[in-house]
């Protein structure tokens, strides 16, 4: 006779548990129509615009030319050739224009299908938000690199402003990095230090639920360089973090303060001077300059009110 095990033996014992395994959509089709229409969206304008100048004046004017010295003998010659490299960056910008007007108009549709929210996502049940996760994951990867590897790279400010993937304050310096291309929002003059990491998400061991926070930075807010901010981090202004200093997750950084180490901890005076390997003396000259700067500011803010 076989024994019957009752539901509540079931939910007690796990290994009698269903465990519920489902395998990730990848969703092929969606990455690759969404790479084509952005590629090559984008460059059919431009690569029009480069092929009229080359052909209708580049080519008969500098390139049929009957010999060197007629380049410089006439306006038109010499104007092909000195005009060819402000058209090669005006096809680029072109270019750059619309990879972001159309990566702008597919993340709009993801968005209003399944809007980005703070949240755990499971990998093991198929969800709309699930894939629209991993769309817009992809989908940003090629207007990304497009910035950076080209000869603009503080365009990406305006890039992830643009599409909206991120909100980036005014005056806001981003280094060469890896990640922090969605789900992150800045403050205004933060300077992101190279190769620093901020990861809006995050994989819980293999093919494990999605942590999936924004990473919040206040004005004025320095990461050296080497940084990692785990989802959900937020860093107050006037913060500094140090080189390769790390916040775990949800991780809430106080404003006006030093942080060192992983997992990262604030720094008080001492272990400055001992990091910076500098004297007291030498913090003293530093922070003069400061206090009379902020006793020149008060001080004219009391003579607009007296006056």
């Amino acid at each position: 006779m076989g024994v019957s095990i009752k539901p509540e033996e079931k939910k007690e014992n796990p290994e009698n548990a269903q465990i519920i395994k489902e395998e990730i959509n990848l969703q092929y089709h969606w990455y690759m129509a969404a790479f084509f229409m952005i590629f090559f969206g984008s460059i059919i304008i431009p690569a029009l615009l480069l092929i009229m100048y080359v052909q209708f004046f580049y080519l008969p004017y500098f390139l049929n030319s009957d010999s060197i010295i007629s380049i410089f003998n006439n306006l038109a010659p010499l104007l092909a050739s000195v005009l060819m490299p402000f058209v090669l960056i005006g096809c680029y910008l072109i270019h750059i224009f619309f990879v972001g007007l159309i990566t702008r108009w597919f993340w709009h549709i993801t968005e209003k299908r399944s809007p980005s929210k703070d949240g755990i996502i499971p990998r093991n049940i198929p969800s709309k938000t699930l894939n629209y996760y991993h769309v817009r994951s992809f989908m940003i990867k090629y207007p990304r690199n497009a910035v950076l590897r080209g000869p603009f790279p503080w365009l990406i400010n305006w890039l992830y402003n643009f599409i909206g993937s991120n909100k980036i304050g005014k005056g806001t310096t981003i280094e060469e990095q890896f990640g922090a291309d969605k789900f992150v929002e800045t403050g205004e003059n933060c300077y992101i230090g190279v190769n620093s990491g901020f990861s809006s998400h995050a994989v819980e061991g293999i093919f494990g639920n999605i942590s999936y926070a924004k990473i919040k930075l206040g004005d004025n807010v320095t990461t050296a360089g080497l940084n990692c901010l785990a989802p959900g981090v937020e860093v107050k202004d006037n913060s500094v973090l140090f080189p390769l200093a790390g916040a775990t997750k949800y991780s809430t950084l106080k404003e006006n303060n030093f942080y060192f180490g992983v997992p990262l901890r604030k720094i008080f005076t001492k272990k400055v001077l001992t990091y910076l390997d500098i004297g007291e003396e030498d913090l003293k000259l530093i922070e003069q300059p400061q206090i009379e700067k902020t006793e020149n500011v008060s001080n004219k803010k009391q003579n607009q009110e007296k006056s």
